[in-house]
């Protein structure tokens, strides 16, 4: 056997060691890609529901109407989908304001979720 050929026989595992790598890596690259490029998982309706629970469950509707149900301590929510966005309905419940408490002590991380979807889902156009 020569000294190339031997070379060649040293070197035959480290290429397939490379190319087995070069797969595994473009294996986690494709999977890292399609999880973070797939839209946000907009909210389930059982999400919602879970949320329109909570809202009563909690105490919101104490202060908050929805529709022609709740409170009128605080403001009508019937159309919060519309006039507010995400992060500052998420704002309101975890740190809740001068009349309204925090909430963010209260519920856990998938609640907060529940209800977010929930009240984004609350769209009637108000009445002129």
């Amino acid at each position: 056997m020569n000294a190339e050929s031997e070379q060649e026989m040293c070197l035959a595992p480290i290429s397939k060691l490379k190319r087995r790598r070069g797969t595994r890596t473009l294996l986690v690259l494709s999977f890292l890609l399609l999880i973070f490029c797939m839209p946000a998982r907009a909210s389930s309706k059982e999400q919602r529901e879970r949320g329109a629970a909570l809202f009563a469950s909690s105490g919101c509707q104490h202060c908050h109407t929805i529709g022609d149900v709740g409170g009128h301590r605080g403001p009508n929510l019937s159309n919060v989908g519309r006039t507010a966005k995400k992060a500052a309905i998420r704002n309101q419940i975890i740190n809740g304001s001068d009349v309204m408490p925090a909430f963010g002590y209260v519920l856990k991380r998938e609640e907060i979720e529940d209800l977010i979807a929930y009240l984004e889902s609350c769209r009637q156009k108000p009445v002129p």
